[in-house]
């Protein structure tokens, strides 16, 4: 292979990384929709086919050697992506020994690698991940599989009693897939850990299954106050009671579980709702929070009068002056806009008279089964994957949206959701939760 070719190679590289990076940002952007990212998408992917056409050269030369890069995790993403859709099977198989080998910290490059794969290309080895000891890629297969619903067959009854929490969380993720029952002590052991992310992961399994303890144990988890409550707050929001909200109300007068308890408003969708986020819209930590979940429910967009002047960062301070154990990483939720309050208090005055006390709203339109399925084609992508959520409980798992899938299989599982009739969609996923 020519200097100059290697060359095009290394810069289709270079840029599949970079493009992998904006991506992923973009799937949780408040400033990003649906075809926006197909666009950044389009670019990426156009990288990765220069790389495929590199061939056994590209492989050998640039690809595999890449999948070591661990401290740059998309450039592992893009090399293992490629390598996965190679016609030469020995881009699956150096797939496969390098994650035999990777550290820990690479690891989430290639589980997303395998997970936005299409189904049909799922390497075969994949499934003997479950028979080994290393808690760490016992989740990675797991959490793969379940993004494309697969069953990972006999060992899930005992990966569901696992040790470890991470396991256990992957496999509940994987079981809510599945058509069979969710075993009651299986359910009751992660509803009641004290590890947030493995009662997470039970709440929303045991909703799709239909089991009542589910609930109760999302509601015990708000009023407890205890830490991470950002899913079980979520929860109590997306079932579109009235009553939930004063549960939230009493999250907003803790300042650690504010964010969360904002956030969750937001898809409550009730005029007493949007009125308690207006109560903090003067407050500098949590003002564009407050506004982007009023927004969400009202339908009011921030903009004009109606939005602070965008403020420039202060520049970092000097080095030995820094706090080093302060994330500056940036978030998401920092480019959401601030609200002029006084502005936005004169716009509720004159449109509270628009919206029923007692009714559910999303983007000020009344909410129901075409609402909830525009939002999930025109709302932000920060907002996408709790809609997708709300849509997954109510039609107790499938159909469902996968909404950090590329672009094509977002919207196709859309058009799915739309066969699907409207009764099981517009109900609230509380309605015929079982006691077993």
């Amino acid at each position: 292979m020519s200097h100059t070719l290697m060359d095009v190679l290394e810069e289709h590289l270079d840029e599949a990384a970079f493009l992998w990076l904006q991506w992923e940002r973009s799937l949780v952007a408040p400033t990003y929709v649906l075809n926006e990212v197909a666009g950044l998408e389009e670019r990426l992917l156009a990288h990765v086919d220069g790389l495929v056409l590199g061939g056994t050269s590209a492989t050998e030369k640039l690809l595999i050697p890449a999948l070591e890069a661990h401290e740059d995790v998309e450039r592992v993403t893009a090399a293992a992506y490629t390598l996965l859709g190679s016609e030469n099977p020995s881009g699956a198989e150096a797939v496969r020994t390098a994650l035999e080998t990777a550290a820990p910290e690479a690891l989430p490059a290639f589980q997303r690698a395998l997970e936005l794969k299409g189904y049909e290309a799922l390497p075969s080895w994949l499934s003997t991940l479950l028979k080994q000891d290393e808690p760490l890629k016992l989740a990675l297969a797991l959490e793969v599989l379940a993004s494309h619903g697969v069953d990972p067959g006999p060992a899930l009854p005992d990966l569901l009693r696992h040790e470890e929490p991470q396991v256990a969380a992957a496999a509940l993720r994987a079981a809510a897939r599945l058509r069979a029952p969710l075993e009651r002590q299986v359910l009751q052991a992660g509803l009641t850990s004290p590890v947030s992310a493995l009662r997470d992961s039970a709440i929303t399994a045991g909703l799709q299954k239909g089991h009542r303890a589910a609930w109760t144990a999302c509601q015990a988890a708000v009023d407890s106050g205890a830490p991470g409550l950002r899913l079980p707050a979520l929860v109590l929001a997306l079932s579109g009671d009235a009553r939930e909200v004063e549960r939230l109300k009493r999250l907003l007068e803790e300042p650690r579980h504010r964010p969360d308890a904002l956030w969750a408003l937001g898809f409550s969708g009730q005029p007493a709702a949007a009125e308690l986020c207006l109560q903090w819209m003067e407050d500098d930590a949590v003002s564009h929070l407050a506004a982007e979940a009023f927004c969400a429910i009202t339908g009011l967009s921030l903009e004009g009068r109606l939005a602070a002047p965008h403020v420039e960062e202060e520049p970092l301070p000097p080095l030995e002056e820094e706090a080093l154990d302060v994330d500056l990483t940036p978030k998401p939720e920092d480019d959401l806009p601030r609200p002029v309050a006084a502005e936005v208090l004169a716009w509720w005055k004159e449109s509270r008279k628009n919206f029923e006390l007692d009714r559910r709203y999303l983007h000020g339109r009344p909410f129901g089964t075409e609402a909830l399925l525009e939002s999930l084609m025109t709302a932000p992508m920060r907002r996408r994957h709790a809609l997708a959520l709300d849509l997954a409980l109510r039609s107790r798992g499938e159909p469902r949206v996968p909404t950090r899938a590329f672009t094509p299989y977002q919207r196709k599982a859309l058009e799915a959701v739309r066969t699907t009739a409207p009764s099981a969609l517009s109900r609230p996923f509380t309605e015929g939760l079982h006691s077993s």
